[in-house]
C-alpha cells in the first residue's frame, strides 16, 4: 500500500517537474558554473600539495554542493504545497503521511541525481577521471545520492517548519552557501585555520566529499591526516544513517502536527 501510494504520488511531483523546466535549470546551473569556472579559469592558479590537479580535487565538492541543493527545493516545494492547500486535499484521500514526504524526497534525489550526472560530465570534459575503476565510482556516486537524500528530508523539515516559501528561500541559499564553503569540498583542509579545520573536515559535506576523492582515485590534499579525512568512508556512512532517522522521524511528527491543525 504505502509502495503503491508513493509511487503514484511520486509519478505525479515529476509530471510537474516536466511542466517546470527551470527547477531542473536551477539544480544543474550552479554547479555546472563553479565547474566552468573554478575547473577552466582556476586550475592552473590554485597550487594543489604534490602538484596534483585542482580539477580533479573540486569535482567530489561540486556533486556534494549539488546534493546540498537539494534542501532548497524540497524546503520550498513542501512550503508551497502547505500554502497552497495541498495538505487540505491529501487529507481528503485515503492515503498516508509518509507517502506523501517520501514521495517528495524521491522526485527530489531524482532530479539531484541528473544535476550530478551533469556537473560530472562538464568535469570529464575538463579532464576530471575516476581512477579506480567502475564498483569505487559508482560507491561514490551512491554517497553522494545518500548525502542529496539527507539535505532532501532536512529541508522537508525546514518547510514543515517555516510553512513559508519567503522564509524557506533565503534560508536555501544560506545553507547552500555556508555549507559548501564551510567545509572542504573545494578548500583542501590543511590550508583553513585551527579551529575552522575541525569544524569543516567533520561536515556530512566534507567526509563524502573526502570519500568521493578517495573511492574515485582524486587527491584527498590533506597533510594533517585528519581522522575525518582517514577514514572518511566509514563517518560519512554512520553519520549520513543517524542524521536521516533523526531528520525522517522529526519530519513525520511535524507532518502529522500539520495534517491534524489543517481546517
Amino acid at each position: 500500500m504505502i509502495l503503491t501510494e508513493t509511487a503514484a504520488l511520486t509519478g505525479r511531483r515529476l509530471l510537474r517537474l516536466r511542466r517546470s523546466p527551470g527547477e531542473v535549470l536551477a539544480v544543474t546551473l550552479t554547479p555546472v558554473t563553479m565547474v566552468i569556472v573554478m575547473g577552466y579559469l582556476l586550475d592552473k592558479t590554485i597550487t594543489m600539495p604534490g602538484g596534483a590537479s585542482f580539477t580533479d580535487f573540486m569535482m567530489a565538492g561540486v556533486a556534494a554542493q549539488v546534493a546540498l541543493a537539494g534542501f532548497g527545493t524540497s524546503a520550498i516545494a513542501v512550503a508551497d504545497d502547505l500554502t497552497g492547500g495541498l495538505v487540505d486535499r491529501f487529507r481528503s484521500l485515503p492515503i498516508g503521511r509518509i507517502p506523501v514526504l517520501l514521495a517528495q524526497s524521491l522526485c527530489d534525489l531524482l532530479l539531484m541525481a541528473v544535476g550530478m550526472v551533469i556537473a560530472l560530465a562538464v568535469g570529464g570534459l575538463l579532464g576530471w577521471r575516476i581512477h579506480t575503476g567502475l564498483l569505487p565510482g559508482l560507491a561514490g556516486f551512491g554517497l553522494l545520492l545518500a548525502l542529496a537524500f539527507l539535505m532532501s528530508w532536512t529541508g522537508i523539515l525546514a518547510g514543515l517548519w517555516f510553512r513559508k516559501v519567503g522564509t524557506v528561500g533565503p534560508l536555501s541559499g544560506l545553507v547552500l552557501v555556508v555549507g559548501s564553503f564551510l567545509s572542504t569540498a573545494f578548500v583542501p583542509p590543511d590550508g583553513l585555520p585551527g579551529w575552522l579545520h575541525a569544524i569543516a573536515s567533520w561536515s556530512p559535506v566534507s567526509t563524502v566529499s573526502a570519500a568521493c576523492r578517495r573511492l574515485w582515485g582524486n587527491p584527498v590534499a590533506d597533510t594533517g591526516n585528519s581522522v575525518a579525512v582517514v577514514h572518511a568512508i566509514p563517518i560519512a556512512l554512520v553519520s549520513i544513517a543517524v542524521l536521516l532517522a533523526v531528520v525522517i522521524t522529526a519530519s513525520w511528527r511535524a507532518f502529522r502536527s500539520v495534517s491534524e491543525k489543517t481546517p
